[in-house]
């Protein structure tokens, strides 16, 4: 099969640039080699090797790979409060923190911020309850959302595709006071186009954690993490209560992850540019804080 590489835009530059996967001849492997299909259900449909992976880069072995990640995936070490040398094990530093100017933010509250960093898609009103990922087969709300998926039923939806280069901590992208969340157990496709286009229902079948947030001038959002290959868990730091815009939300371990975030309908506005790319087919990288919306 003809390899496809994987397009985003850059928001500053607005030049795009191929994605580096790693370990991408694996993924290529096991979703677009039908005699993968045993491995594809033993790695990605049981946690067993994400538990067994999240156990190694939790122990102090792994810090050997602390350097090797950053050179391969050009990550800016200058933006973290921490240098490389001081992390005990490699999800220290995948969770490592950024500090506080690293990522700026409006505090307009009709500004709407990037929940994280990372590949964003956006659907400004849905067909009914079908989103369709960048190479991927169509995605139903109400599979992701069983329980609460008729008020968001026509409404805007975004997700933001996190990598393993990317400051992997995601936060509130509107003030608001948290009302409801539920955890769902499931698999852990990857959330990489290569795996998107070979047709698993990723937000339906994954584990994934939503969180109701009721606010004064936007409606309910539904804040969706979907856990994916590799991440050992998702961590919720806070989770009742009063929120603020860019307040953190929690974290994802090891492993390409992603955030949705789904807005009842006639709320918001997503800005133009993530607007023009997705009706391209192009994701837009992003960065926690950056503008996202607008409120109606």
């Amino acid at each position: 099969m003809q390899r496809a590489p994987i397009l985003v835009v850059h928001r500053e530059t607005g030049e795009t640039f191929e994605e580096t996967v790693l370990g991408e001849k694996w993924v290529r492997w096991a979703y677009q080699n039908a005699s993968a299909r045993p491995v594809e259900k033993i790695l990605f449909r049981s946690a067993l090797i994400s538990r067994l992976m999240g156990a190694w880069f939790d122990s102090r072995f792994s810090r050997r790979k602390i350097d090797a990640v950053i050179n391969e995936l050009s990550i800016d070490m200058s933006e973290a409060t921490a240098p490389a040398a001081a992390y005990d094990c490699f999800n220290d530093f995948f969770v490592r923190h950024l500090k506080p100017e690293a990522r700026p933010f409006s505090t307009d509250p009709s500004d709407i911020v990037s929940p994280a960093d990372g590949r964003v898609l956006v659907f400004p009103e849905l067909a009914e309850d079908v989103f369709v990922p960048v190479k991927g087969y169509p995605m139903s709300v109400r599979s992701m959302l069983p329980d609460i998926a008729q008020r968001f039923i026509g409404g805007a939806l975004a997700i933001v595709r996190l990598c393993p280069a990317d400051y992997h901590r995601y936060h509130f992208p509107a003030a608001g006071r948290i009302t409801a969340s539920q955890d769902i157990p499931g698999a852990l496709h990857s959330v990489n186009p290569i795996a998107l286009g070979a047709g698993p229902d990723v937000f339906g079948e994954n584990k994934r954690t939503w969180t109701l947030i009721e606010t004064e001038n936007c409606g309910s959002y539904c804040f969706v993490e979907v856990g994916a290959f590799g991440v050992g868990s998702i961590v919720n730091t806070r989770t009742s209560g009063d929120v603020q815009k860019m307040d953190e939300k929690g974290y994802f371990k090891f492993g390409g992850s992603t955030v949705v975030v789904v807005f009842e309908p006639g709320k918001v506005q997503f800005s133009k540019d993530l607007v023009e790319n997705s009706a391209k087919g192009r994701e837009t990288l992003v960065k926690v804080g950056q503008p996202f919306a607008t409120v109606l």
